[in-house]
């Protein structure tokens, strides 16, 4: 198990290289500071499941405007690394302590 999640960690990791990137490219090309939202990749990427999850999401009162916009509003990389920090940490190698009392 937590080889997995440190193999999810490395995937979620190498996502938000790419979306860095992605974003300093833009910016070098002369755009300006460019920070794309992990709601505009999903909107780009699959706009009829984002249309599903907002559509799923409003017959709770608040979700999607409260909670779920305003999360996805934050860049991808920083979305990425946070999420493969957690599984890092997750799936961390813990360490054993060996108490012996006499």
């Amino acid at each position: 198990m937590l080889a997995v999640l440190r193999f999810l960690a490395g995937v979620f990791l190498l996502v938000a290289a790419f979306a860095g990137i992605a974003d300093a490219t833009h910016s070098a090309a002369g755009k300006g500071l460019v920070m794309t939202s992990l709601l505009e990749h999903w909107s780009r990427m699959a706009p009829q499941t984002l249309v599903a999850a907002q559509a799923s999401l409003r017959r709770v009162p608040l979700a999607w405007d409260v909670v779920v916009k305003p999360a996805l509003s934050i860049p991808a990389w920083m979305f990425f690394i946070v999420l493969a920090g957690l599984f890092a940490w997750g799936g961390r190698r813990r360490s054993r302590v060996n108490i012996f009392a006499n």
